[in-house]
């Protein structure tokens, strides 16, 4: 089995990457998904904000690895490989490398902040009708933190394997997931 994390920038194409692997026979197993369904059964908003509480919330009651724990346990339930999607403190890395058994690889993906911002605009969810402040704002809050609960998303980059620049057309990008998968899977 064959597990790989994806990190990085907020819009900088993770979703992309889950879909290239998706036709190479990865199962995708969601963060925003699973705190989705979280929130929900707590009957509380479903945004970007409540979804960081929750995320940091989990993290702090239970362990910094406890949500990655929980996708990696319903991974293990089916044969195949995995990609979970997103990795964001560098204790669900150190979590998914001590798999010993599985082999684990951490893929970034950034872009340039105004292209990313332009790209959730453009996906229309209700998750990212933000203002490019806001935007900055949440980024910025996600970058870094000592508290091994709350996101360290620089910290997750800095620990990949590979990291890939978004610039171009998602031509691009399939080629470099390509290359990627050819050298290190």
């Amino acid at each position: 089995m064959i597990i790989i994390g994806i990190t990085g920038t907020l819009g900088a194409g993770k979703g992309e990457i889950v879909s290239i692997l998706k036709t190479k026979n990865f199962t995708h197993y969601s963060v925003r998904d699973f705190l989705t369904q979280e929130l929900k059964k707590r009957n509380t908003e479903v945004n970007r904000d409540m979804m960081t509480l929750l995320a940091n919330e989990l993290r702090k009651t239970y362990s910094p690895r406890y949500i990655i724990e929980q996708l990696y346990n319903q991974a293990t339930l089916k044969e195949g490989n995995a990609v979970i999607e997103s990795v964001r403190t560098p204790g669900e890395i150190d979590f998914l490398k001590a798999q010993a058994q599985k082999v684990f690889y951490l893929l970034a993906v950034d872009s340039d902040q105004k292209v990313r911002y332009e790209r959730i605009v453009g996906r229309k969810s209700d998750l990212d009708k933000v203002s490019f402040d806001k935007f900055v704002s949440d980024e910025q809050r996600e970058m870094t933190s000592s508290d091994p609960t709350k996101q360290n998303i620089s910290e997750c980059m800095r620990r990949a394997d590979v990291v890939i620049r978004n610039d171009g057309n998602l031509a691009d990008l399939a080629h470099q997931v390509e290359k990627f998968l050819s050298q290190k899977v």
